[in-house]
């Protein structure tokens, strides 16, 4: 298939398969003179193997190190992932935390009078809340 077909099947832009191919994170097929380069179903397969990688919070350095490992190679793709998956638990802390506020400051616009401050604005205001 052609660069065009190949980025269709990916849900990816052409650009972005060009992108990749210059972080190297996707072989350049040759080119045979006079002709289009031909990309094949393991081409298909690595770009959906990014674009689920990504999708499941890896950046591409870390796609790049995923790639790099064998698939027998399961110790190291383990400690990438318990990392990505650290952070994924910090940031879900971080994010409930945040409802938390949310929550309280919502509530507490429902019994909030006319001339009282609204305690959404407070709680952006007040760090402490």
């Amino acid at each position: 298939m052609r660069i065009g077909e190949l980025a269709g099947e990916a849900t990816v832009s052409v650009e972005t398969v060009r992108y990749y191919q210059r972080r190297g994170l996707l072989d350049i097929p040759e080119r045979p003179y006079g002709e289009n380069r031909i990309y094949v179903s393991e081409h298909l397969d690595r770009l959906r193997f990014i674009k689920r990688a990504q999708a499941l919070g890896f950046s591409l350095s870390e796609v790049e190190s995923l790639l790099s490992l064998s698939a027998s190679n399961c110790a190291e793709a383990e400690q990438l992932a318990n990392r990505k998956l650290m952070l994924v638990n910090e940031k879900l802390a971080d994010l409930s935390r945040i409802q938390s506020v949310l929550k309280r400051a919502v509530a507490g616009c429902r019994s909030t009078q006319p001339y009282e401050g609204c305690p959404i604005i407070e709680s952006l205001i007040d760090p402490k809340a």
